[in-house]
């Protein structure tokens, strides 16, 4: 289950930046809130990574046991159930 839950955080800057980031129309909040977005997209690269690894994997094992060997451990493995 996904937790869309929201938290307040904060952080302390220089009020001079604060100031300018409000003089130049920059809204902080929005701007941290969109910078924090990097953490959806470590997470997208390390879930591709993942996948990568596993058809790795899976090619491998294709190599050493024959073309069909993924798809016949699949089907075993739903016979057993």
């Amino acid at each position: 289950m996904v937790d869309m839950s929201w938290v307040a955080v904060s952080t302390k800057v220089r009020r001079s930046v604060l100031e300018k980031a409000r003089r130049y129309g920059i809204n902080v909040s929005e701007l941290l809130r969109k910078a924090l977005e990097v953490v959806k997209r470590r997470e997208l690269e390390e879930l591709a990574s993942l996948a990568e690894r596993v058809a790795e994997g899976l090619r491998k094992a294709s190599a050493a046991y024959g073309e069909d060997y993924v798809a016949r451990s699949v089907r075993e493995d739903r016979a057993a159930r």
